[in-house]
This record gives structure tokens, sequence and C-alpha cells, in this order.
């Protein structure tokens, strides 16, 4: 049986100490295979993005395990998992958090160069992911000279930068049209397909949700599968 690319079993987390605290998490458990694309559903401040930073090895969770392939996260020092991080998970926020003193080609070489990959080539793979996004003439250009929906882009092709096999992406569209949104739908799809990703995307939109291979909803902490979209929209 092949193992699951992350696996996530009893998370807990909560805010707070004594009465007031407020319990975000309440025992989630996830797999997500390579290849397959798992939208997280839930409404705003239901607690999709302290879902995905625990994840992704950004915070601790109070209990529970999460393995991305072979390693368990949190058995790790700081130092390993930031390693983990950057090497085999990528990130796509809904604010892109782009560099704005670096151009597009340089802010999606940054990860790379910080995992000590080849300056020459971490270029040409940064272009070709900057050219596959269709950005290829926006290369040289700073985030202030980029629309929101170009930034987003050149986001996507930074979390692609290492190859990553599990990408996490955090209501990616939340801040664009329309448009743009489904322009970024389709090409997350594309990504996910072509590069048998692992991805998971919070999101409280039911459009880019009915583009996963699958849907769970967080509500009151926990994980629920859904058989359709509509069960929660």
């Amino acid at each position: 049986m092949v193992e699951p690319i992350l696996k996530a079993n009893g998370l807990r987390k909560e805010f707070g100490r004594g009465p007031g605290a407020v319990a975000v998490l309440r025992g989630c458990d996830l797999e997500v295979q390579a290849g397959e694309w798992v939208a997280v559903a839930g409404s705003s401040g239901s607690g999709k993005s302290t879902l995905l930073h625990v994840l992704g090895g950004l915070m601790h969770p109070d209990e529970g395990v999460v393995s991305v392939g072979e390693r368990s996260l949190y058995a790790l020092s700081d130092t390993q998992r930031a390693r983990v991080r950057n090497r085999r998970i990528g990130f796509v926020f809904q604010f892109h958090h782009l560099l704005p003193e670096f151009t597009a080609l340089e802010n999606v070489v940054l990860p790379g160069r910080i995992a000590g990959g080849s300056n020459a080539a971490l270029q040409e793979r940064a272009f070709g992911l900057l050219q596959r996004m269709g950005l290829a003439d926006r290369a040289d250009h700073r985030p202030g000279e980029l629309s929101g929906g170009e930034q987003q882009r050149v986001a996507v092709a930074r979390a692609l930068i290492n190859e990553p096999h599990l990408v996490l992406a955090d209501e990616p569209s939340g801040n664009l049209d329309r448009d743009n949104s489904e322009a970024l739908h389709g090409l997350l799809e594309e990504m996910a397909r072509e590069r048998s990703l692992a991805l998971v995307v919070a999101t409280h939109s039911p459009a880019l949700a009915r583009r996963a291979h699958r849907t769970v909803v967080l509500r009151g902490g926990t994980l629920e599968s859904v058989a359709a979209v509509e069960e929660w929209a």
C-alpha cells in the first residue's frame, strides 16, 4: 500500500488559557495521497488557516502527529523541520507575501537559494515556471508593477521552485476577482495533475471546492467528509 504524502492524526490546538481558552482544532485527522487535491472548506473563522499552519510545520499542535512522507514534523528539531518545509512543502497564501524589492524572478528563486540550489539551475527553473504561468514577459517586474492575479501566480511559481511533494494553499484566490480566481483555480488543478502533488487548499469558495477530488469541512474544530459541495455551501 502506498503511503500518503501527508498524514495527520488527532490534531488539537487551542488559543489562550483557562476559562477563556478557544479550542480551534478538536481532533482532526487527514490523509492526502500524491496527485490528490483536497479542499478544506468552512466559514471564515472556522480555523482553516490554523489547520494549514499546523499541517505545514508552521505552528505546533497541542496534541497530534503530522507526517510528510516518512518524516514526523513535530518530532524534528526546529532546524530539521525548517529544512523539510523548505524542500518538501510549498505554501501559497491569500496575501502573496512577495518581497517588494525583488523582481518576480528573484522572488521565485529565493526558496531555492535558501535550499542551497545552483543559481544558474534555479534561474532556468524559475523562468520556466513563470513561463508556465504566462508571466515570461513579467519576470523582471517587481510586485508593485504586477496585478493582483499576476502576483498570486508568482506566488504559485515560488511554491513550486523546490519541486515539493506537498502544496498548501490558504484562500489563494480570496483577494482576486472572478476571472482571476478562475484562472488561478485552473492553474492549481493543472499543476497538481502534472506534478503529482498532494494539494490541500483551504477555501470558503464553492467554485474552488468543486474542482477538488474531495472536500472536507472544518466545522466545530473537526473535519467532516462531504459527498457534495452543496452540503456545506
